[in-house]
């Protein structure tokens, strides 16, 4: 004989004490959403906004033994507006501890952390940004993966990677080299000041000069077009790093007034 116990029909008695309950945990669901769904847009419009005039890219091979982070520290001090960790030697776990220190640095002064190359560390910090290059992942791989949790740079070493870029999404251009730099060895040829002026007429995206910039040749970055500064050694290898960054920040601060 079927089982006719079954075939009951199940019935739920809730009192007017939990149906209450069920109604506040269902409104303070729809409120957390609310909240992190306006975190996330708030996120998005403050990085948008960055600040790119003085832009640092470590380099530990020119630190001469001096820690990344007391570089980073003064160079700060000195008036560097945005900061990216180029790590290509340590291990990812290495790499992990460093961002994370510095990031618990420069979050407290306003000042982003982009991570070179390097999206699962991006990720694994929620570091404000990554910087690809052109032998990088690619930006729309790159863009499914982060979201819009995050800026992503592209390096430009030409008018059509800037277009293709800036097409592909991309929220700001390193474009580079301007001059030839003794930092990296494998870049294409040196656009010059007329290559920075051709690609700020083509594409509406921040851009940052970097390759073989100084206190010398920084204002002219500006002055044709760039939104911003990128130095390596100029700053990570000088003998005071503050005063360094500081020299810099005041040249493109002049460089930048109407």
């Amino acid at each position: 004989m079927p089982n006719t116990e079954c075939r009951k029909p199940f019935t739920l008695n809730l009192t007017p004490y939990t149906i209450y309950l069920l109604h506040v945990i269902a409104d303070i669901r729809y409120q957390a959403s609310n909240i992190e769904n306006q975190r996330s847009k708030d996120n998005t419009v403050k990085l948008k906004n960055i600040d790119y005039s003085l832009y640092l890219v470590t380099d530990r091979g020119l630190a001469r033994g001096r820690p990344t982070l007391d570089i980073v520290k003064a160079a700060v001090q000195g008036g560097v507006t945005c900061v990216q960790l180029r790590e290509k030697e340590c291990s990812t776990r290495d790499f992990i501890e460093k961002a994370l220190a510095i990031k618990d640095f420069l979050k407290a002064r306003g000042v982003p952390l982009i991570i070179n190359d390097r999206v699962d560390v991006a990720l694994a910090i929620a570091a404000d940004g990554v910087h690809l290059g052109q032998t990088d992942m690619p930006l729309d791989i790159a863009r499914r993966i982060v979201g819009d949790s995050m800026i992503i740079g592209i390096s430009a070493e030409s008018l059509a990677d800037a277009v293709e870029a800036e097409k592909g999404g991309a929220d700001y251009l390193g474009v580079s080299p301007i001059y030839v730099t003794p930092t990296k060895t494998d870049t294409a040829p040196p656009l010059g000041l007329e290559g920075l002026r051709t690609i700020r007429a083509a594409v509406h995206l921040p851009l940052v000069g970097i390759g073989g910039l100084n206190r010398d040749n920084s204002a002219a970055v500006i002055e044709n077009g760039g939104d911003g500064v990128a130095v390596v050694s100029a700053i990570v290898a000088a003998d005071d790093t503050a005063v360094a960054a500081g020299d810099l920040k005041q040249i493109i601060d002049e460089a930048r007034k109407p």
